[in-house]
């Protein structure tokens, strides 16, 4: 993060008291897609001009989040003490694997979302924190109307992820935004296929493990270096690690993260013109975006406004989330701990330490 004076009181320029330093049991945790993509943006915002034939990268299918979301007074209001803060929706699905000719933001059907994470980019633009939200949390979904105009009617206790899987990308703004209040200003998706390709780019990722994965992609305990493939399937395993559940999941894209950032550091990535160009192609081929940002234009001058941010010191955490008493397989907002954390997101403030920690499980510390 960039060295800035903190005064006195411990609080930023932005609002944001300064994080109390963490011991090893309470690192800081990391997701994949979100500090990548603000990694690639920050540090390419300024060089993107450079790059114009990755516009013809960027495809049809732009959310109008406007039109989607209907009249401004059921969206949440903008918290005036926030300032400048801003929340962005990054979702990372398989919408678009093998299916370029389609249009990302209309293809529904059998398209999964399996990580979503609301960014929270603090007053100032020299902070973020993301929060990631399981795919297993049982939600209220509103009424949508899908993208090819049919209207979804609203339901109660359905799984997070089925909303995308029914409904698409808007649809799960607008069931982030009535879960949490907080207005989203901003969508990104990042399709799988998308993500296999970046790793390969960068030419692969060394991961180290404390304990086997036995599903799927077997790998010891100990160091591998993996492909985009395996990468792919690292970071979508479930069974046959830890706990088995979406929780441990979290845990294993958390630990990718952390390799991915000392890979982009150690072979100095986004100090190449040439090395940035590699992922940027790759990272603007399987991108969809709300309609404001659906540019290279619009993308560099957002880039430029999150120069100030470090994406290794992005502070990542899990909504906190206890299992369903009807049904095990399940997991709800953990009250009051939810709660807090969204009022903390939607007025800029520092999150408190009682929002950090998940009742479910295994989940542990929700940002350790």
């Amino acid at each position: 993060m960039s060295h800035t004076r903190v005064p006195a009181d411990g609080r930023r320029p932005g609002g944001r008291r300064r994080a109390r330093p963490r011991g090893r049991g309470g690192r800081v945790r990391r997701v994949v897609l979100p500090a990548l993509l603000v990694a690639v943006l920050a540090a390419g915002g300024g060089a993107w001009g450079l790059y114009r034939g990755l516009e013809g990268n960027l495809k049809d299918g732009a959310v109008d989040l406007g039109a989607a979301l209907g009249d401004e007074k059921n969206r949440p209001a903008r918290e005036a003490a926030a300032g400048d803060a801003l929340n962005l929706l990054l979702l990372g699905s398989d919408s678009r694997a093998g299916a370029d000719a389609a249009p990302a933001g209309g293809r529904v059907d059998g398209a999964r979302s399996d990580t979503a994470l609301l960014v929270h980019i603090a007053r100032g633009r020299t902070e973020a924190v993301a929060v990631s939200i399981p795919r297993d949390t049982l939600v209220t979904r509103p009424a949508c109307t899908r993208p090819d105009g049919t209207e979804l009617p609203p339901a109660r206790r359905v799984m997070f992820n089925s909303v995308y899987a029914l409904a698409g990308p808007a649809c799960t703004v607008k069931t982030v935004e009535r879960m949490s209040d907080v207005r989203v200003d901003h969508l990104v998706e990042v399709d799988f296929a998308g993500f296999k390709g970046i790793v390969d780019a960068i030419g692969g990722v060394t991961v180290r493990l404390d304990q086997p994965i036995a599903s799927g992609l077997r790998l010891d305990a100990g160091e591998h270096r993996l492909d985009g493939e395996e990468a792919l399937e690292f970071v979508r395993t479930r069974h046959g690690y830890g706990d088995g559940s979406d929780l441990g999941r979290i845990g294993l894209q958390q630990k990718f993260l952390g390799a991915l950032l000392t890979e982009v550091k150690r072979q100095d990535l986004l100090g190449s013109p040439a090395k940035l160009y590699r992922i940027a192609d790759r990272l603007t081929e399987s991108l969809t975006t709300d309609s404001e940002l659906a540019s290279l234009s619009a993308l560099a001058d957002f880039g430029r406004s999150l120069e100030g941010i470090d994406p290794a010191a992005m502070d990542t955490i899990m909504l906190p989330v206890e299992y369903d008493r009807a049904d095990p397989n399940r997991v709800v907002p953990a009250e009051p701990m939810a709660s807090r954390l969204w009022e903390a997101i939607r007025t800029d403030a520092e999150i408190p330490e009682s929002a950090r920690r998940s009742p479910a499980a295994g989940a542990g510390p929700a940002g350790s």
